[in-house]
């Protein structure tokens, strides 16, 4: 399971994240004010619930960590400290579910509302589950800012999978697509785990026999209503951002006769190569859109109608059933069935 990436310039998101790393470096002696230089987010707003900040204002910050702290854990002191419950509905939706299963499913389905600085995914097979971070090892905006984006990221992880099992429940591995750092005993000393460095990618691995405990505050019904507020935080956002706001919103107009790309760069009076820009600078695609507007609506199809699956294949504007099937499948982790009985 994969997410793509948001749009790094919305302000949609709670200062949290600033918040926290602003802290640690105020504790090395910097004073928030340089903290914050040149990310357009005034001191007071870090603790304003009604502020909202985006990935570029936080990347901003990370920037001048980077250039102002002597101290190689800053990243690690921060991601220990982003505990689930500061990421809102997010983090309690993550915390109530069901299983460590969904916890990672959900994990990456919802993670477009955690002011996300890196892709994530994760991959279950017999022996393990790995999170792995397929854009780890670009170098922009600079390797020495994403090793401190990554060493957060990792330590966040490890917070949050403790948060939800309730005990520590450190990985098996973490592994580094880069050299070993000169502060590299630290990474063992956050993540509670072997470190593996000059690896083909970044990843953290689990036994997967985790994947089937419960975490210790599941409860399904809170659960469901989470979920289903996330799904709601993040449909408002793909519909009223960029240009693919505008693309999700015309899909949306007339569901069943999806136009094709050169129609709807003919109605945004643009391009096609220029619409294909500007949705990959938005972080999305064409292709991804067209296949989020048809899981959304094959959801409401199945959760609202009693129509069988052919017909919403044939509405969905797929030439097989089958096609639909593993298409839900791989949008879901649910077969049609299980998602209609559940």
């Amino acid at each position: 399971m994969a997410l793509k990436m948001p749009l790094f310039n919305e302000r949609i998101y709670a200062p949290y994240k600033i918040a926290a790393l602003v802290e640690v470096l105020s504790e090395q002696g910097i004073a928030p004010a340089d903290s914050l230089k040149g990310s357009g987010v005034a001191e007071e707003a870090i603790y304003d619930a009604t502020a909202l900040t985006s990935v570029r204002q936080y990347a901003a910050v990370c920037s001048n960590a980077v250039s102002l702290s002597t101290d190689p854990a800053t990243p690690f002191k921060t991601g220990s400290r982003l505990h689930l419950s500061a990421y809102g509905m997010y983090g309690y939706a993550l915390m109530s579910c069901l299983s460590l299963r969904d916890y990672f499913r959900l994990g990456v389905k919802y993670h477009s509302l955690a002011t996300p600085t890196l892709t994530i995914e994760w991959h279950e097979y017999e022996n393990e589950a790995v999170w792995t971070f397929p854009d780890a090892s670009n170098p922009v905006p600079s390797m020495e800012i994403k090793r401190f984006l990554i060493e957060q990221q990792f330590t966040q992880h490890v917070t949050h999978l403790q948060d939800v099992f309730g005990r520590s429940c450190p990985p098996t591995k973490a592994c580094f697509s880069y050299a070993a750092p000169a502060h590299a005993s630290l990474y063992e000393q956050y993540l509670g785990c072997p470190c593996v460095f000059d690896h083909d990618q970044c990843e953290l691995h689990y036994d997967s026999s985790i994947l089937e405990q419960k975490p210790h505050l599941a409860h399904r019904l809170t659960a469901t209503v989470l979920q289903e507020t996330c799904d709601r935080l993040i449909g408002q956002a793909k519909v009223s951002s960029g240009i693919s706001g505008e693309v999700y919103q015309m899909m949306m107009q007339t569901p069943g006769a999806f136009p094709d790309m050169e129609t709807v760069a003919e109605k945004l009076h643009m391009t096609t190569r220029n619409l294909r820009r500007k949705l990959q600078d938005e972080g999305t695609s064409f292709v991804a859109i067209t296949d989020d507007v048809r899981c959304s609506l094959a959801i409401e199809y199945l959760k609202t109608t009693i129509m069988s699956t052919d017909d919403i294949a044939l509405l969905l504007g797929f030439s097989e059933p089958t096609n639909f099937r593993r298409a839900f499948k791989r949008w879901t982790g649910k077969t049609t069935r299980d998602y209609r009985q559940g």
